[in-house]
């Protein structure tokens, strides 16, 4: 069943509302709803449609390390780094760098992140 907010966000997918915003906010729906497959791809369409969007970078990690991805998880972060130097974001950088460090940690242990 998709939430309300999910169809209504739907709605304003193809009308002139449609953009990087609207496809990240589908994507974070999905996953609070548990869909990290479905948020991936939305994220995805997102930085296709705006790749300095950090946020977006940094959701797209969350997104693929719930969905034991973690390899891509940590290259989203990366770029995600970078697009937020490039922005001037700190926080966002900072953020990004510690759970790209965690990442590392655990696929050099040879385990699944947490």
């Amino acid at each position: 069943m998709t939430a309300p907010i999910v169809a209504r966000l739907e709605k304003l997918l193809g009308t002139p509302r449609d953009g990087a915003l609207l496809r990240y906010s589908l994507g974070m729906e999905h996953l609070k709803a548990g869909d990290a497959e479905r948020a991936i791809g939305y994220l995805r369409e997102a930085l296709e449609r705006e790749p300095g969007y950090s946020a977006a970078w940094k959701l797209l990690g969350k997104s693929l390390a719930d969905a034991g991805k973690a390899s891509e998880a940590l290259a989203a972060y990366r770029s995600g780094i970078a697009a937020a130097r490039a922005r001037g974001e700190k926080q966002l950088e900072k953020e990004m760098n510690v759970f790209a460090r965690r990442l590392e940690k655990a696929l050099a242990a040879g385990g699944t992140p947490a």
